[in-house]
């Protein structure tokens, strides 16, 4: 077990049960990194009162229990009964050594369980904005690291793809030409698309032949399942998915064709929903319209608030088809834990849907359900990020811009490549920097969109992270060595050493935190912090120069192993790792 802090867990929890009793065997034992050694178990203080001991009594009893002489060089109880832990160096040594052996670098393989993740979730004939990148970021990220982790993970990419507005869409498509430049606008620019039908639409005459009319026909003929207009349906979803898959494909991002499981996907189940929530006494006619009314969900003036599930007019709306969702996902895909990447401002929709579903009988206890809240990119101003005009900024002009800018940083400072590698070396940077700055903070906070920030080789940025990798790859170019080829044993005689390889150490549990609570930024810290070590290490340790040859192969093993650590780590981010920077 290569965890120093598992490790020590598990022999303070050894040594409480023979101290206290085996009652007291599975008591947290409260690691944590100490400045005043490598960690500090603080269980005797939470422990005193309990045992109406004072806690360096305590302590005392837990040290004459403590075997740890195999893993700790010294051990010693500190202030009001810390126990400071000082792992010894050969024990370092030999773990991060066992790190070069293990494929997965530490991380642990998880009881599978089965995850639909929903992010991501555009609009069909809409462009995707900026408030489309954090989703898709943080979910994917998400979706890396659970399968890293074992799991079987399902993408769920909700797009919108039903609803009234399909209706003046098929009529705009009809009228300039399924084949014609504009239809094609819907794979490149489809705002252009919408608007222009959307402009038809709201200054269209009152006839029934006009625009207007025929389009809320349209819609009355999409629902009833009308051949040729599911037709011009689907090629309206055909020619968003061409869109989507540019964006997708320029982002980086593993979502396909496959995962599409749209608001269409569940038209044919939210009839049933219905009946079966009114069979059941969950939802009743109020207004005209059928209602669940749910315990604690009240608003002003403590009324109650309805999660409506059909319309007076007889629609649905998208508590229906989250409530489909759901039992679908439990029923067909087997669900174990139901992840929701998508804006905060949700919240209170899905725990309505969630507590609707559990009364129902549709989302068993078994399963856990969680909102991973996404929050707003601002501006420079403090406010949600918008074009002068006001509008949402668009993803790929964004995406675009952020390549842009990289590549005239990359041909300042690296005229001696070709135009191709310069290319692609701007590319990963670019699209990099704009995805770390969004994993680097807690999803569900606003960040400051800032790219000379992001594109940075300072500080916690994406650039940073790959310099940091690619430095290493230079090393060995410059020895005509292969990183591959690293194999020897580890010493951690020098402090930099030693810290570097400590970090190396928390990889495994960094990656399986990230996974539990569903926060990437948890792994963002994590490798800036390991670049700072590499630099440290760089600043007291020579490499190629070392003092001997031993020393030489055992710190070439050592920034190899960081290499692969940053660039696993860097991959479940979703982040590239260029070989030159």
């Amino acid at each position: 077990m290569a965890d120093p802090q598992e490790v020590l867990s598990r022999r303070v929890q050894s040594a409480l049960g023979a101290a206290f009793g085996p009652e007291y065997g599975d008591t947290d034992p409260v690691i944590r990194p100490s400045q005043f050694a490598d960690y500090q178990a603080n269980a005797a203080l939470a422990l005193a009162k309990r045992l109406g001991r004072k806690p360096r009594e305590v302590s005392a009893a837990i040290m004459e229990h403590l075997d740890v002489a195999d893993v700790c060089s010294a051990v010693e109880v500190s202030g009001p009964g810390f126990i400071n832990l000082t792992l010894r160096d050969d024990w370092i040594s030999g773990r991060t050594r066992e790190l070069l052996d293990d494929e997965r670098l530490g991380v642990p393989a998880q009881e599978r369980r089965t995850i639909p993740l929903d992010y991501s979730a555009p609009n069909v004939a809409k462009e995707m904005h900026v408030g489309h990148l954090r989703t898709t970021v943080v979910g994917d990220s998400l979706a890396r690291t659970l399968e890293f982790l074992g799991h079987h993970v399902i993408r769920q990419n909700h797009i919108g793809d039903w609803g009234t507005p399909f209706g003046m869409l098929i009529e705009h498509l009809l009228e300039v030409g399924e084949d014609s430049p504009e239809a094609g606008l819907l794979t490149t620019d489809p705002n252009a698309f919408y608007q222009a039908a959307r402009t038809k639409f709201d200054s269209s005459g009152p006839g029934p032949e006009e625009f207007a009319a025929r389009a809320r026909r349209r819609v009355v003929a999409l629902q009833g399942g009308d051949g040729e207009t599911l037709r011009l349906w689907n090629k309206l979803v055909g020619l968003s998915k061409v869109y989507f898959n540019k964006v997708y494909a320029k982002l980086g991002v593993t979502l396909t064709d496959d995962d599409l499981a749209g608001e269409s996907t569940y038209n044919d189940l939210l009839a049933d929903v219905c009946d079966e929530l009114e069979a059941k006494g969950i939802a009743e006619i109020s207004d005209g319209a059928l209602c669940v009314f749910l315990d604690g969900f009240t608003g002003r003036e403590g009324r109650p608030v309805p999660l409506i599930v059909r319309k007076s007019d007889g629609g649905y709306g998208y508590a229906t088809t989250d409530l489909a969702t759901v039992r679908y996902r439990v029923d067909d895909l087997k669900a174990d834990r139901i992840l929701y990447v998508v804006g905060a401002p949700q919240a209170m929709h899905f725990k309505m849907v969630w507590a609707a579903a559990r009364e129902a009988g549709w989302l068993p206890d078994s399963v856990e359900t969680t909102h991973v809240q996404i929050g707003n990119v601002l501006g420079a101003d403090g406010k949600i990020l918008r074009t002068r005009s006001g509008a949402p900024v668009r993803l790929m002009a964004l995406l675009d811009e952020a390549v842009e800018r990289a590549a005239a940083v990359v041909r300042e400072n690296r005229p001696d490549l070709g135009e191709e590698e310069q290319a692609e070396i701007a590319r990963q940077v670019g699209i990099g920097a704009v995805k770390y700055a969004d994993l680097s903070v807690a999803h569900d906070t606003e960040y400051t969109f800032d790219f000379d920030r992001m594109l940075a080789l300072t500080g916690n940025t994406g650039p940073y992270l790959q310099y940091a990798q690619a430095r290493i790859r230079s090393i060995f170019r410059k020895g005509g060595l292969s990183p591959e080829g690293a194999r020897a044993d580890i010493a951690v005689g020098h402090g930099a050493e030693r810290a570097l390889a400590l970090k190396l150490l928390e990889f495994g549990p960094v990656v399986a935190q990230v996974g539990d609570l569903l926060q990437p930024h948890r792994l963002s810290s994590y490798l800036f912090e390991l670049a700072q070590s590499l630099t440290a290490f760089y600043e007291h340790c020579p490499v190629l120069s070392a003092a001997t040859g031993a020393e030489r192969e055992s710190r070439l093993t050592l920034i190899a192993l960081a290499l692969r650590v940053l660039v696993q780590g860097l991959d479940l981010l979703g982040v590239e790792a260029p070989e030159h920077m």
